[in-house]
């Protein structure tokens, strides 16, 4: 695939950024390198098919000055991301870094290892304990702590210890209240078009290089192995609470609706050592992030880091995360979690402010100006999430998405508006025309607006991808944002060379598994074609023999309902009895498979099942 240079107007910013940002200051650096003990040689992690799901040697391209493809800033960021191996934090306490999207940390207790968040994949779990035992010695793992809900600090759970080891006492598995029903749910429910952006958000089929992927921000990228969930035998549900796990103390902080529907904090006074989850990080955080997900609350995410400042303060030596690399020092600490506080009040309370002058989400982010300090706080900057997106993020939490202006309240949807501006400006070859000349001036936002109308006009056109194409990759080589560039990158991928589907899937086995009938029942709702069903009227009968639990279920209207209640054989059509694992694999699409008894008649379920549609994880994003 043929790839532009950076154009002479990205050149003329990236030497801009050079002068204006503070890149004397290495301190980054020399925190990111320190404690390193060693790392994987080659870097490379295999599954048991001999697929690579993780190769952190792809990124050694990183280093030095950043070549005009990328922003100076972003390849500064990714190259303080790049680094992987073991590092001692303090004596006790180790961090793997650089071996999946996340941090897998090691708190070494009286007489064996408490793991906190094992990655994604059990691979990369499994590959990074490996590296622990061979510097520090095989001590056997008695727990493990998943800091929220996000598969990045669970999914490798199987890495690290297995369901056996749960079931029978020797491993605990710790988690704050409502981890497995916010895990589940945001990897069912929205999961396919979450999972289809996400290969966008991560670069995920992109080739790595300086004119390709180069990070995420946040970390790399995300590692395609196996995920699971073992569900907590710990639940954490107020702030200080302790508990002791092999002669380890750890104190808890409930940090819910902050980067996650279910996060805490907690401190391990033995080693003096906070750990912040993912509310503080080397970046500005996302407020939404671009894969979809429910807004973020930057107002309470803001009050916890000052109730952390509040109660551990004063106690904490170091500051470590599940993402990047740790902070030293009492007061160091103090001044880091005090701006990344503000950072977070500032964006909500100044849109709010703007809110309330009559500004749209689009004018705040055009508008807004950080204040000096956090502008030149490499850990504020805008690598994962970004000042603009989380402004529009913060109206929209407040505000909804329409801005007002009755005049935006009912638009044509994007096919039918780019045929209507096509035409108004006098065809495609007008726009294509204005829309080089928008190139050639640098302005690159307009020409992929003028090209976003013509690609849904008419989206076989050469000339108009081709542009379209180079356009995005040009705002890509620009971009500090990690994701925005992997976006732009994405979508120039696949106008040239086609639609990559969906790299990677999150809706692993295990994790469904964890799925509750209520859950299973909601994802058929959701499923059920609305206009094929309008004419049913169903009552079936579920009986999870297993569960020893009876539920009604409706379809009526195109909607379908649940009801927790016993069987009525005289008001059923028909009544089903089954486990919920085989209820999962129906859901799925399984009706032929043994495990279901039927009762009354047996054409209901098959009438059910007729009006499911499944997902399409291969939806067009940047063509109609």
């Amino acid at each position: 695939m043929v790839q532009n240079d950076a154009s002479a107007a990205i050149q003329k910013q990236q030497e801009a950024l050079r002068t204006t940002l503070p890149f004397e200051d290495e301190r980054d650096f020399d925190a990111a390198e320190r404690g390193f003990i060693g790392t994987l040689s080659p870097g490379v992690v295999h599954d048991d098919a001999g697929n690579i799901v993780w190769n952190a040697d792809s990124y050694d391209f990183l280093g030095g000055s950043a070549p005009d493809t990328v922003n100076p800033s972003l390849w500064r960021q990714s190259s303080l991301a790049a680094k992987h191996g073991l590092f001692e934090v303090v004596e006790g306490l180790y961090q793997v870094r650089g071996f999946d999207l996340s941090n897998v940390s090691f708190v070494e207790s009286d007489n064996g290892v408490v793991v906190i968040d094992p990655l994604i994949s059990k691979e990369t779990a499994a590959a990074a304990l490996g590296l622990y035992r061979e510097h520090r010695g095989d001590r056997p793992v008695v727990a493990v702590i998943f800091t929220h809900s996000h598969i990045d600090h669970f999914g490798g759970v199987f890495g690290i210890a297995s369901k056996e080891e749960v079931e029978s006492g020797s491993v605990q598995i710790i988690a704050p209240e409502g981890t497995v029903a916010e895990a589940v749910a945001e990897n069912v429910f929205a999961g396919i078009a979450m999972g289809r952006r996400a290969g966008y958000m991560y670069g995920a089929a992109l080739e790595r290089g300086a004119k390709g992927a180069v990070g995420a921000g946040l970390g790399q990228t995300t590692s395609t192995g196996h995920a699971g969930i073992i569900p907590p035998t710990i639940e954490i549900a107020r702030t200080g609470e302790t508990h002791t796990v092999d002669g380890l103390e750890i104190e808890f902080q409930m940090a819910p609706g902050t980067e996650a529907p279910a996060e805490m904090h907690f401190l391990f006074p033995k080693y003096g050592a906070l750990c912040m989850a993912e509310n503080a990080t080397h970046t500005l955080h996302n407020l939404l992030t671009l894969r979809g997900a429910l807004v973020r609350d930057p107002h309470g995410w803001s009050q916890y880091l000052t109730e952390a400042i509040e109660r551990y303060g004063d106690r904490a030596d170091v500051l470590f995360a599940s993402h990047h690399w740790p902070t030293w020092g009492n007061a160091e600490i103090r001044e880091f979690l005090g701006l990344q506080r503000d950072l977070y009040a500032y964006l909500h309370d100044q849109t709010l402010r703007m809110i309330n002058q009559g500004m749209t989400g689009a004018e705040i982010a055009e508008e807004i100006v950080l204040p000096p300090v956090l502008e030149n706080s490499w850990h504020a900057r805008g690598y994962y999430g970004s000042v603009s997106h989380n402004v529009k993020a913060i109206y929209q939490r407040y505000m909804g998405w329409f801005d007002g202006n009755p005049a935006r309240l009912w638009p044509h949807p994007p096919k039918a508006l780019g045929e209507r501006y096509v035409a108004l400006a006098g065809g495609i070859e007008r726009i294509v025309e204005a829309a080089e000349a928008a190139y050639d001036g640098g302005d690159f936002r307009w020409a992929a607006t003028l090209l976003d109308h013509a690609i849904f006009t008419d989206p076989e056109n050469a000339a108009v991808r081709d542009l379209y194409a180079a356009t995005l990759e040009q705002l890509a080589y620009g971009a500090e944002n990690g994701t925005w560039r992997n976006f732009y990158m994405s979508g120039a991928t696949e106008l040239r060379s086609g639609n990559f589907g969906t790299p990677t899937t999150t809706n692993a086995p295990e994790i469904l598994a964890q799925l509750t009938a209520e859950q299973l029942f909601d994802s058929v709702a959701i499923s059920v074609d609305g206009p094929s069903a309008w004419e049913l009227d169903l009552a079936l009968d579920f009986t999870l023999t297993d569960e020893g639990r009876n539920f009604r279920v409706t379809l009526r209207n195109g909607v379908l309902v649940y009801i927790a209640k016993d069987a009525d054989p005289a008001t059923a059509k028909a009544a089903l009895s089954l486990t919920k694992a085989r209820l999962l694999a129906l859901v799925a699409g399984d009706v032929e498979s043994s495990g279901v008894e039927i009762s009354g008649d047996a054409s209901a379920l098959s009438t059910l099942t007729s009006v499911l549609t499944a997902g399409d994880p291969s939806f067009n994003i940047v063509t109609p």
